[in-house]
């Protein structure tokens, strides 16, 4: 049986997908833009397989009358959209996004028109900023790491 773990940003929240996920999506209406603070939702549906929460509680809003939007209320992370039909779990929450790409495209009549040509921009390394923002070659990360802990955080924090 394929397993999936994930969780949050902070670490507050971690999950465990147990079984075969399939659906992996985008989204594009504007709640999603919204829930998201992008240009479209990744989510990824556990239908069909068995999600558990492994730390933490995940807090909720009611976004519609019958969708809830799952986060990290210490870190703010969206985690899920949760609706009659089952619970979708946000793709780069997963600590492997790239296991699960996406196969279909929904609330297109949402989608604004240039993420279609995010591709034609040009790309930069991080470290090509270091010119302009010196403080990158000093960053230390606090995000929990993409896998299972026993506990977190690892050590205090400033």
């Amino acid at each position: 049986m394929t397993i999936y773990t994930g969780g949050c940003q902070c670490g507050a929240i971690r999950f465990r997908v147990e079984g075969e996920l399939r659906d992996s999506s985008i989204c594009h209406c504007r709640m999603c833009q919204k829930a998201f603070g992008a240009y479209y939702a990744p989510l990824v549906s556990t239908r069909g397989a068995d999600l558990s929460w492994t730390r933490g509680t995940v807090k909720k809003f009611q976004s519609s009358n019958f969708g809830h939007r799952g986060f990290c209320g210490d870190c703010g992370t969206p985690l899920t959209y949760e609706a009659p039909d089952g619970v979708a779990i946000a793709a780069g929450a997963f600590d492997d996004p790239a296991a699960l790409p996406p196969t279909v495209q929904f609330g297109v009549e949402g989608k604004i028109g240039f993420v279609d040509h995010l591709h034609e921009l040009p790309e930069r390394l991080t470290e090509e900023d270091v010119e302009e923002a010196p403080f990158i070659l000093d960053i230390v990360s606090y995000q929990h790491p993409d896998h299972d802990t026993t506990t977190w955080p690892a050590e205090k924090r400033p």
